[in-house]
């Protein structure tokens, strides 16, 4: 946020996202409240920032998918759940450290979007979204009619928590330096990406994909890449997500996981990593403060039963989402956006 009369000179400041002296330093203090968190918060607001860390790769992947390519994407739970499965997989059959079974993960969860990207060149919109439920479905039949030796079934996948060298993550703690790290990297590399020529493709292709064809771009291609960046996201945080429980299943990955996970893009806003993940802190933390909050109201209330305050809960976060789309429909990153802008012209009107 640069205040008024401050512009950049060259192509590198305007293209930079930390301009100044006192942005640098708002930002690397919150890089060190990040490190710090673990020895200010409790333990169960300690799990919740695990989880918001790794639904936060996911959201991301989504985004690029979605908000930047504009490709319809209602599987990514199910690419999700791909990581999660092929990373147990290669770490409980090869023995392969975490450190080489998080990346193989994502990487075959960006093959397998790398699939249904094939299809996403011919087809788009309402026929596109069906086709990304379709993976949905596909991943729960594989996981559940393939050998149980393969893939688990429906008894699912244990694995031995995460170790490098000596230090074992084991702990809510330790796993919440590990996913900072992983995530820190992955929204670097998001950045990196969508301010390439490959980012500008994807806004290309989402804006007119026949006029960026006319233009030279590979809207194949674009759309294509859009989809296995996207998976890989997914993979490496469902990865991150089977050594966090050390334990997968087929019922952790369902389409109304991936519903959720298009809603926090919604609430953050599209086409803004800073949104993505925003909007994950935001539904995430009405999701867990809801269910922190039901025992004591079930408690409380004896007439009312755990599913009532369970439903109670999905009304209330689609209210919120129904909120943001009737208020608010381009997301909390808009209207921080249209603070920076009022910021940068003021004192002056215009």
């Amino acid at each position: 946020m640069d205040p008024s009369g401050i512009f950049p000179t060259s192509y590198a400041q305007d293209r930079a996202l930390i301009r100044t002296r006192p942005q640098w330093v708002v930002f690397w203090l919150f890089i060190v409240l990040l490190f710090l968190y673990p020895w200010l918060a409790s333990a169960r607001l300690l799990a919740v920032a695990n989880l918001i860390l790794v639904t936060s790769i996911v959201v991301i992947g989504l985004q690029i998918t979605t908000g930047y390519a504009g490709q319809i994407n209602l599987g990514q739970a199910a690419f999700m759940g791909v990581g999660a499965y092929a990373a147990s997989v290669i770490a409980t059959k090869t023995a392969l450290p975490f450190w080489l079974a998080v990346p193989m993960g994502g990487l075959v969860a960006g093959f397998s979007g790398w699939l249904f990207g094939l299809t996403a060149a011919r087809i788009k919109g309402f026929y596109l979204a069906l086709t990304t439920i379709a993976a949905q479905f596909i991943f729960h039949f594989l996981v559940l009619n393939l050998p149980s030796a393969w893939l688990g079934g429906v008894t699912g996948f244990s694995l031995q928590p995460a170790r490098l060298g000596s230090i074992v993550f084991d702990t809510d703690r330790s796993l919440y330096y590990l996913f900072l790290v992983v995530t820190m990297v992955m929204v670097f590399g998001a950045f990196g990406i969508l301010r390439s020529r490959h980012g500008r493709a994807f806004v290309a292709v989402r804006d007119d994909d026949v006029a960026a064809g006319m233009m030279g771009i590979d809207v194949a291609g674009a759309k294509s890449r859009a989809f296995v960046l996207g998976a890989f996201y997914a993979g490496i945080g469902g990865a991150l997500w089977a050594y966090q429980v050390r334990y997968v299943s087929v019922d952790q990955f369902t389409l109304f996981h991936s519903i959720w996970f298009i809603a926090m893009m919604i609430v953050g806003g599209l086409g803004s990593i800073v949104g993505a993940v925003l909007g994950t802190v935001l539904i995430r933390g009405v999701q867990e403060t809801i269910t922190s909050l039901g025992p004591d109201l079930v408690e409380r209330i004896p007439s009312l039963s755990s599913d009532l305050v369970f439903a109670s809960m999905n009304v209330f976060l689609g209210l919120i989402i129904t909120l943001f789309l009737l208020l608010e429909p381009k997301g909390l990153m808009h209207r921080w956006n249209i603070l920076k802008l009022n910021y940068r012209l003021w004192p002056f009107h215009h």
